[in-house]
């Protein structure tokens, strides 16, 4: 009996034993069933992601406005993005596998890479015709860059292009542009000189009549003169006239100081005509339109001269102070700066207008290589918030009717040309201070 429990508990515990390697088994396959769920969702996911990387990348590629050719070493066509389907009109899977040098004209393949069996090269901004959809051909600046594999190795070549005919035409009306403000530009600084020109009216007029008035005055005393002339000399033409008679006449008539008496109105009436000419060909060089051409300039006698035109013409008490040294030569055009040195002049006049005495101080010293002529009112000064907005053009706070806007933003203009600087600020002890630089000449 004892023997028979024995048996039995050993076959009670093999039956236990294959039960626990079941349940292992079962175990290990939950197990690798479990990670095969797992595996196929992060695939899932990796696939996922790489097909959004797909379609961006391919979003990206067909958005780029440039030509994109992938190529292999044959110059097989691998890849293309949309702009060059657009360009050839060929569906991009056309292109495909087909020669790169079969979009080109038949003049530009040899001179792109020396035709099709060459080895791949670089090229960089070489201008090639492409054959376009309507059959026509257009210019396109292709760079040609090697590509590699992972292990370094060369596997083809990557060509991006630019049409430049949209570049060119892009230029001619950029150039237009140019010259078009170029004109307006020269017909604006125009008509800032012909709006100055008419504020100097009543001051020229005053300039001119004085020598016309001595050209005038001399005129009738020559006149009178030629009417004693013309008697004194018909009497002594006369048949029998006696000489103390003839005495008497040119007493009379007193010719001796009437002949004394005419050098005088000759130097007097060639004086008026002479300044009357000066003034003239002053309000023509002043009016005239230039080219801007450069030239040497005395600065000093440019600054004498706007001083006394805008001074000639200013009502109530204005008085110009200068310290100036006895010459400053820079290289620019006298005509044009000029008109700057008047508009300085002209717009302290009309800021101390108000005052009972308005006066401006113009003062120059050598500064960095050049002349540095300070403008220097007793104004109210420049408010704050106008000081960045003084030289933009339109820009003023007269009132309407008033001011242009244009005179400081023509004259910084100017300046600038001739290399110079013009600023603006407020003086430490009132009023505005305008500051000119420009370069000097000093051999």
């Amino acid at each position: 009996m004892a023997e028979a429990a024995r048996f039995n508990d050993t076959e009670h515990d093999a039956d236990h034993s294959d039960d626990a390697v079941w349940l292992e088994v079962v175990r290990k396959m939950d197990e690798v069933y479990q990670d095969l769920l797992r595996y196929e969702v992060e695939l899932e996911t990796k696939n996922a992601e790489l097909e959004s990387l797909r379609q961006f990348f391919a979003s990206v590629l067909d958005s780029i406005s440039d030509v994109l050719i992938v190529c292999d070493l044959e110059w097989r066509i691998e890849a293309v993005n949309a702009a060059l389907s657009r360009l050839v009109g060929q569906a991009q899977e056309t292109l495909i596998g087909a020669s790169f040098f079969s979009l080109l004209a038949d003049t530009d393949r040899e001179r792109f890479c020396g035709g099709t069996g060459m080895p791949v090269v670089e090229r960089h901004d070489c201008e090639c015709s492409v054959i376009t959809a309507d059959g026509t051909t257009t210019p396109v600046s292709f760079n040609c860059t090697v590509r590699r594999d992972l292990s370094g190795r060369v596997s083809g070549v990557v060509i991006t292009g630019r049409p430049v005919g949209e570049l060119r035409r892009a230029y001619e009306a950029l150039r237009e542009a140019h010259e078009a403000l170029q004109r307006t530009q020269g017909q604006l600084v125009h008509s800032e000189k012909m709006a100055s020109l008419g504020r100097l009216v009543a001051g020229v007029a005053h300039e001119l009549n004085n020598p016309i008035s001595f050209v005038l005055g001399n005129v009738l005393a020559l006149k009178r003169y030629a009417e004693r002339f013309q008697r004194f000399f018909a009497a002594c033409a006369a048949e029998g006239a006696c000489a103390p008679a003839i005495q008497t006449l040119r007493e009379q008539l007193k010719i001796d100081r009437a002949l004394a008496d005419l050098p005088r109105l000759i130097a007097g009436l060639e004086e008026g005509a002479q300044r009357s000419r000066e003034i003239v060909d002053a309000l023509k060089r002043f009016s005239a339109v230039d080219g801007g051409e450069m030239h040497e300039v005395e600065l000093v006698e440019v600054i004498r001269r706007g001083v006394h035109w805008v001074t000639s013409s200013v009502r109530g008490a204005f008085r110009v102070d200068l310290a100036l040294p006895e010459s400053m030569r820079v290289w620019g055009n006298s005509g044009q700066l000029q008109q700057v040195v008047m508009n300085l002049v002209q717009n302290a006049a009309d800021a101390t207008a108000d005052l009972p005495e308005g006066r401006l101080s113009i003062t120059a010293r050598e500064e960095n290589g050049g002349w540095r002529v300070d403008f220097i009112d007793n104004g109210p000064g420049i408010r704050p918030e106008h000081l960045p907005h003084l030289f933009e053009p339109f820009f003023t706070t007269k009132p309407v009717g008033q001011g242009t806007g244009l005179g400081l933003a023509i004259s910084y203009g100017l300046v600038e040309k001739m290399g110079g600087k013009l600023s603006a600020a407020n003086n430490h002890d009132g009023g505005a201070i305008f500051t000119l630089w420009l370069p000097a000449i000093t051999s």
